[in-house]
């Protein structure tokens, strides 16, 4: 008996630069839609772990100082969607990069019958985005994340959680460094929006609202492409 192409998993990919929320916003699709979400580092780190085949591959490659190919990539990929857990559907972030990976997937999904049910571009205004990123810093002691602008400590220089005095700021948020992987996002992502505008399943949202307002845009979304 064959199945329905209706009924096979959903596959989903999130478009946006560095600081759109993309992470956010998966983990409350994984919660709402009961999806995984896949991360090109994440599936390296354990495809390596478990020494499947093209885990073992990427390994040699990755110790050699190279690039793990697009080949290994898809591979483990295959490995992935085919275990239980992903029998609903799968949220890809940071994959694909280019549209030489987004044919290759489009290749891997045509083997299970599979398709792109939406890549989802989460729109954002560079100039803001910058501010957003390079004001962001962090408590050493527990993590609690605050902002220049946005989120001040009730006490100046004091974690308002753990009451630490020291804070942290990333090394690469600063507004150069923003601007700079702004720029090289557009450059890199620009044929992949064309790319899936031409498949007719680009799909965008404004990702400079609330976290709750987007979420529900996008659940909007997942659901029209999945219904």
């Amino acid at each position: 008996m064959t199945t329905d192409v209706m009924t096979r998993p959903a596959v989903l990919i999130l478009l946006g630069p560095p600081g759109a929320g993309k992470g956010t916003q998966a983990r409350m699709l994984e919660d709402e839609f009961g999806y995984v979400q896949l991360s090109t580092g994440d599936l390296l780190r354990a495809a390596v772990a478990a020494g499947t085949p093209a885990g073992l591959a990427a390994k040699a490659v990755m110790e050699a100082g190279q690039l793990v190919s697009d080949e290994i990539v898809i591979n483990i990929l295959r490995d992935r969607l085919a275990e239980p857990d992903c029998a609903k559907g799968v949220i890809l972030d940071g994959f694909p990069r280019t549209t030489v990976q987004a044919e290759a997937l489009d290749d891997l999904l045509g083997e299970t019958g599979q398709k792109i049910n939406a890549a989802i571009s989460l729109e954002v205004d560079d100039a803001a985005m910058v501010e957003r990123i390079s004001g962001r810093y962090t408590c050493a002691g527990c993590g609690e994340g605050y902002h220049d602008s946005f989120k001040q400590p009730a006490k100046a220089g004091t974690c308002d959680k753990c009451g630490g005095t020291e804070m942290k700021r990333r090394a690469d948020d600063n507004a150069e460094t923003v601007a700079s992987r702004l720029e090289a996002y557009h450059a890199q992502t620009a044929p992949l929006i064309a790319y899936y505008g031409g498949k007719g399943v680009l799909k965008s949202t404004n990702a400079m609202g609330g976290i709750d307002d987007i979420a529900r845009d996008m659940a909007a979304i997942v659901t029209t492409a999945t219904s």
